[in-house]
C-alpha cells in the first residue's frame, strides 16, 4: 500500500558531478547556505500541503527521468520525491542509477521478487528510499527525543499492518507538544501534522546534496 514544483532558493548551477555509481546534473548550495538547503526543502514540503492529492499507490508507467504520477494522486513517498524535485533533485533518476549498478544492495528482490530495476516504481517505495539515503546521505540514530530530529530530516515509520511510511521534519513546532511537525501523506493528502512519535520509527536520514561524503 505504501509504495511506496521549485521555490526560489539560494542555488548555484554547476557542471555535472559524477560519483562512482551515480551521475547527475547538480545544483549545489553555496557554503554559506547549508541552512538554506534545509529552508528550501521545508518550503517545498510545506508547499505540498496546498495541493489536493488523492491517496493512490496504483502502479503506473511514468516518464524517465523526471517522471511523475498525475499531480492529483500520490502516496507518502511522492511528498518526498516532489519536494526534492522542486529543488532540482530527481530521486527517480538517482535511485535508478544506484539500483542499476548495485541492485543486490536494495531489497527489491527480497521484498517484491524483482530481478532488475524499474524506473516506474523503485523510487516510490519506502524501503528503496531508506537504502538510497543510507548509502548516499547520512543515516542517523533514532530516539524518543524530539531534539534529535532536525528541520529537513527524513523519518520513516512502520504503521500498523507492517506498512512503511516516510515524512519530512519541518521547523514548525506544535504549540502544545513542542515537537517538530511533519509533512507527510498517510491517506488524506499532504498535511502538516504533529505525529513524529505516533508510530514506531524505523529510520532517520539526512540527504543534502553537496554535503554528503560521496559528493552528491
Amino acid at each position: 500500500m505504501f509504495l511506496l514544483e521549485k521555490p526560489q532558493g539560494r542555488l548555484r548551477h554547476c557542471l555535472p558531478a559524477t560519483t562512482l555509481m551515480i551521475s547527475m546534473s547538480c545544483l549545489l548550495w553555496s557554503a554559506s547556505g547549508l541552512a538554506s538547503f534545509e529552508d528550501d526543502l521545508i518550503t517545498a514540503a510545506l508547499e505540498r500541503t496546498r495541493h489536493q492529492v488523492r491517496y493512490d499507490g496504483t502502479y503506473l508507467s511514468i516518464a524517465y527521468p523526471n517522471g511523475d504520477v498525475p499531480a492529483d494522486q500520490g502516496v507518502c513517498t511522492d511528498v518526498v520525491i516532489r519536494s526534492y524535485r522542486a529543488l532540482g533533485i530527481d530521486l527517480q533518476q538517482l535511485v535508478h542509477e544506484d539500483m542499476k549498478a548495485n541492485f543486490e544492495q536494495y531489497p527489491s528482490r527480497r521484498i517484491w521478487g524483482l530481478t532488475r530495476p524499474d524506473t516506474n516504481i523503485d523510487h516510490r517505495r519506502v524501503p528503496n528510499l531508506q537504502t538510497f539515503f543510507s548509502r548516499h546521505g547520512q543515516k542517523l540514530g533514532t530516539s524518543d527525543s524530539a531534539e534529535d530530529y532536525q528541520p529537513g530530516d527524513l523519518v520513516t515509520w512502520m504503521l500498523p499492518g507492517n506498512l512503511p511510511h516516510i515524512g519530512i521534519v519541518t521547523n514548525e513546532r506544535h504549540p502544545l507538544s513542542g515537537q517538530p511537525m511533519i509533512v507527510h501523506n498517510i491517506g488524506r493528502g499532504p498535511v502538516l501534522e504533529d505525529m513524529l512519535f505516533n508510530y514506531t520509527i524505523t529510520g532517520h536520514y539526512r540527504f543534502h546534496p553537496g554535503e554528503n561524503a560521496d559528493g552528491l
